[in-house]
């Protein structure tokens, strides 16, 4: 499974490690992606989404079925 948030497009990225003696080593850095089922009221049904905990804030501040329309727009969410 993909580390993209379904909702907001959220990937990972890549940057430097820097040690002490600022030597630089590549690493990566991964979204906080959680796995959560939503229920979606206007169709009646459940909705498995893999979204990140910034995902979760715009569908409690948005609601399920705005976020979808514009992840889908976006290309996000494909269902």
């Amino acid at each position: 499974m993909s580390k993209v948030c379904q909702i907001t497009g959220k990937h990972v990225i890549t940057g430097n490690k820097v040690s002490h003696s600022n030597i630089k080593t590549r690493r990566t850095f991964a979204p906080n992606l959680q796995d959560r089922r939503f229920f979606l009221v206007e169709e009646n049904k459940w909705v498995n989404l893999r979204v990140s905990t910034n995902g979760m804030r715009t569908i409690s501040k948005i609601g399920l079925a705005e976020a979808l329309k514009r992840a889908k727009a976006k290309g996000f969410y494909k269902a």
